[in-house]
């Protein structure tokens, strides 16, 4: 009877005891987790394998960071979106050339006509490279400053210093360099080393060109709005050159690591691999260095001379950090790996996803930590700024096929090459700035109103190439070139035959 009036059983103690020991267990399992994720956070790795700057098997490091060598490893899956991408590991992407095949006749004269193909992740910029169809025709060994992990053999060929061997790696035959490359053991696309410290794991730019592209442009006067660093050098004492490695903050570096490769630059036997910033960013800052850059014999500088017009030609490379300096998220300080490594989380630690690839891919990470709009929103935004560049990037190309054609009637006319100079410096002009937007793997986006202003006027400069050729006869022997007001005549007349050592061919 007093039992049942206390209102506890044996059964009731039981379960009541069960209940505290569940929720017991509970708590400590709860404690004994977050000090783990806490323990997690104060040490994000434990190096198991030493690394040094001669490792560059990304393998190796993925021992110490699995984490993001497993999504590294991701960049050889198959990727796609409406304007980019690339095909999986079964087989090389698609032709560029017989999907727009005014390209092709863009690039006569040049290896780019003989195979131009959609981009693939990083995982397989070398291979990629060693296969492509323009090593029928002689490259030279600065072409691995971006497909490989090339630090260690730059220190090889510079008796250890990485600066003089890649001051030296133009004389060599891209054949012979790559050889060297496999025989050292360092035949990796772009590594961990490549990027980060060995020692601290920091982010740190290593190719030479980018450092001295950086500090050229350091030195010069364009407007760096989106680089605070580099304008606050400016205001210094200038005794030392601008150190990206020392003077950049750590948001500048998370877009200098990717500069290091996705630029302009030139890649031929004739002189150094260069970054031409000294004038600026812009497609016409850059077209400006390369118009008063000559080679060591006088020669105007120019990539390649057009097998059909005879034009002396710019040829653009992928100039990603040249337009995204002019967008509106350069200027917002939004690096190019908060859009294509984003942060994601793994337990405690915060990781930046080495998944390398296009933003559209991963909105909800890449897009929506700044913009609050539904994912169907942000994508049909981006379609629309794409679909606007590349109809513009058609009109353009459809304008310089017809200014083609007026060179070659104006010829079949019997047209002199200095009759035809105003539009064949033209042509230059209205190539330089298609080709500009097109090697570009944005499709605009990066910065859509300097893409389409220089559409624009690729396609206006093509229209008045094409309208000059049509009016050749009016042109005397000896007519100098103007173009706004201005001289474009070339610095010289010399003919060089053969190969500029990038692929150029007669």
């Amino acid at each position: 009877m007093k039992r049942y009036q206390s209102g506890w059983t044996t059964g009731g103690v039981v379960a009541l005891t069960i209940v505290i020991a569940i929720a017991a267990a509970g708590v400590t399992a709860l404690l004994v987790n977050i000090f783990e994720r806490k323990s997690e956070a104060r040490e994000p790795w434990v190096r198991l394998v030493e690394v040094n700057e001669n490792t560059t098997d990304p393998s190796v490091w993925g021992t110490n960071w699995p984490r993001q060598y497993d999504s590294y490893l991701r960049t050889a899956e198959a990727t796609r979106t409406r304007f980019g991408g690339h095909g999986g590991s079964e087989a090389l992407p698609e032709q560029k050339i017989e999907r727009d095949p005014w390209l092709k006749r863009m690039f006569l004269g040049y290896a780019f006509s003989i195979d131009y193909r959609d981009r693939r992740g990083h995982a397989y910029m070398l291979v990629d490279q060693e296969q492509t169809e323009r090593l029928t025709k002689p490259q030279t060994g600065s072409c691995l400053h971006c497909h490989a992990s090339i630090m260690p053999l730059y220190r090889e060929l510079g008796d250890g210093d990485a600066m003089q061997g890649f001051e030296a790696s133009y004389r060599y035959s891209y054949k012979d360099l790559n050889a060297k490359l496999h025989d050292m053991g360092h035949a990796h696309p772009v590594s961990c080393v490549d990027c980060h410290s060995p020692d601290t794991m920091a982010l740190r730019v290593t190719r030479p060109g980018f450092i001295l592209g950086i500090q050229a442009l350091a030195e010069g006067d364009a407007p760096v709005p989106h680089l605070p660093t580099v304008a606050k050098w400016r205001e210094g004492s200038r005794s030392a050159p601008y150190d990206p490695n020392v003077d950049a903050s750590r948001n500048e570096m998370r877009s200098y690591v990717c500069a290091q490769c996705h630029v302009e630059y030139y890649c031929a036997s004739n002189m150094p691999l260069t970054f031409p910033w000294s004038e600026g960013l812009t497609a016409d800052d850059v077209e400006t260095f390369w118009n008063n850059t000559t080679f060591d014999d006088g020669q105007r500088f120019f990539d390649y001379r057009h097998a059909e017009s005879g034009a002396e030609i710019l040829k653009a490379q992928h100039p990603e950090f040249e337009l995204w300096s002019q967008g509106i998220h350069a200027r917002s300080g939004v690096a190019c790996a908060d859009c294509h490594m984003p942060y994601q989380r793994d337990g405690a630690t915060k990781v930046s996803d080495h998944w390398v690839r296009s933003p559209l891919l991963n909105v909800s990470r890449a897009c929506q930590t700044c913009h609050h709009f539904a994912e169907a929103e942000i994508l049909a935004r981006v379609d629309a700024i794409q679909q606007r560049n590349f109809d513009l990037l058609q009109r353009g190309g459809d304008a310089l096929m017809d200014l083609l054609d007026a060179i070659g009637q104006a010829r079949a006319e019997g047209a002199s090459d200095e009759q035809l100079r105003p539009a064949l410096e033209l042509q230059r002009k209205a190539q330089w700035r298609l080709d500009f937007i097109a090697a570009e793997n944005s499709m605009g986006f990066h910065a859509p109103q300097e893409a389409a202003r220089v559409l624009g006027e690729a396609a206006d400069y093509a229209r008045q190439g094409q309208v000059a050729a049509l009016r050749w006869r009016g042109q005397p022997a000896g007519a100098v070139a103007e173009v706004g007001g201005q001289d474009v005549s070339p610095a010289g007349d010399e003919e060089v035959p053969g190969s500029n050592g990038n692929g150029q061919f007669q």
